[in-house]
């Protein structure tokens, strides 16, 4: 790698463009339109769609987030997408990764189904929607633009990828060992986030539209913050399922404002032998509360989540802490945007065994500043500097520089 890989990035696109070497919007669009069939009536349609991702990361080490590896990488990510509709009550859909990991290089190569769904309506009114399988949480609000042609950013906000110290896979041996976990670069193979991204978790879903209000309550195999190779029913069975949902409301065209709500064991089997005598799985829950606003107008759009979580740790107690973010995109020209987030992390107290109280985890903030340029309706390229700090410095890097460009069809 030469100088940075967002360099790279940067200047691929910017060549490409140039010299008109970016497939022309008409041939994509011509693809587009033969990946999609329907009937002549239009009773049956089946639809297929991709989109591909090439990301670069320079970071100081430790990486931040949920980024996996100890030096400056490209990532490809090839996202294929199918959906098949009968009628007005029938809907099915399907997602497929090949990818470094679901997180960025995770994994050497990964190939996978992340989504798939059926879904029943009753009526053409949308008020009521079931569906099972596999799919994102309905939890918040950044999972219905977590795709890289809907986000401004190339990361996620802090709350769906800080790397918390809680373990999910092995209990603290005492309080004093959870304390000193803060102390350390995130163990990303052991802990978890308050959110693991979209949280393709797999289960079933009820929810649905009233007027101005939307509705969602969903029952998964596994809680919010579980880690991807938890999702699958195949995997993870149901012996300690997590109920989620969210109600919402539009009272005008400019704002949609929600609140969240999920509670469960995020605890995985691998825990159990190091759990304290006479307790299992299900002693231990995650519960976590949400409220998110989102307001647009004209050239302006702003999105925020605020966070409130328990989780309760073996051998600890309580561990609590809120977590939230502000985000405003800005469109200078109707290709150009500007965009810029501010993501904080706030931790409370646990015993610190002589009498006092001290804090679990390290109070954190980050800004997130990106620029991005949509060639046409199939090609995008973003840029992003991120700046962050901890309470304990040298546990995460502090910058981070990163680049992707997408084509979508």
């Amino acid at each position: 790698m030469s100088r940075s890989a967002v360099q790279g990035l940067t200047a691929t696109a910017l060549l490409l463009a140039g010299t008109g070497l970016l497939p022309a919007q008409e041939f994509l669009d011509r693809l587009q339109d033969a990946l999609d069939l329907s009937t002549p009536n239009g009773a049956a349609r089946v639809a297929f769609s991709t989109i591909s991702d090439l990301e670069g990361y320079v970071y100081q080490d430790p990486p931040p987030g949920l980024i996996f590896g100890d030096t400056p990488f490209v990532n490809p990510r090839l996202r294929l997408f199918g959906e098949a509709q009968l009628g007005e009550q029938w809907y099915a859909f399907t997602q497929f990764q090949a990818n470094r990991g679901f997180d960025p290089r995770a994994q050497v190569r990964d190939a996978q189904f992340f989504e798939y769904l059926l879904r029943w309506t009753p009526s053409r009114s949308g008020v009521a929607n079931v569906q099972f399988g596999e799919f994102a949480t309905s939890f918040g609000s950044w999972v219905r633009r977590h795709y890289s042609w809907d986000s401004p950013f190339v990361t996620a906000p802090t709350p769906y990828e800080q790397v918390l110290t809680i373990s999910d896979v092995t209990a603290p041996a005492s309080l004093q060992a959870f304390l000193n976990r803060k102390a350390i670069p995130a163990n990303k193979g052991s802990w978890v986030p308050l959110i693991w991204g979209p949280s393709y978790t797999s289960g079933g879903s009820f929810f649905g539209s009233v007027d101005r209000f939307d509705y969602a309550v969903e029952v998964k195999n596994a809680s919010i913050s579980s880690r991807p190779s938890a999702w699958s029913a195949f995997d993870l069975g149901w012996a300690n399922p997590t109920v989620s949902g969210r109600a919402g409301w539009r009272p005008s065209a400019q704002w949609n404002i929600g609140i969240s709500g999920s509670g469960g064991s995020y605890l995985l089997p691998e825990a159990e032998p190091t759990l304290p005598a006479g307790t299992d799985l299900g002693d231990f829950n995650q519960y976590t509360a949400g409220l998110d606003v989102t307001w647009s107008r004209h050239r302006w759009q702003v999105w925020s989540e605020l966070f409130v979580a328990r989780f309760q740790v073996p051998n600890v107690g309580n561990a609590d802490l809120v977590g939230g973010y502000i985000e405003t995109k800005y469109k200078i020209t109707p290709h150009l945007w500007a965009a810029g987030r501010m993501n904080v992390m706030l931790f409370g107290d646990v015993p610190d065994g002589a009498g006092g109280e001290v804090r679990w985890d390290n109070n954190a903030w980050r800004m997130d500043l990106a620029l991005g340029y949509r060639f046409n309706t199939h090609w995008q390229i973003k840029l992003q500097y991120s700046y962050g700090d901890e309470q304990d410095p040298g546990v995460q890097g502090n910058t981070l520089f990163a680049g992707q460009i997408t084509v979508k069809f």
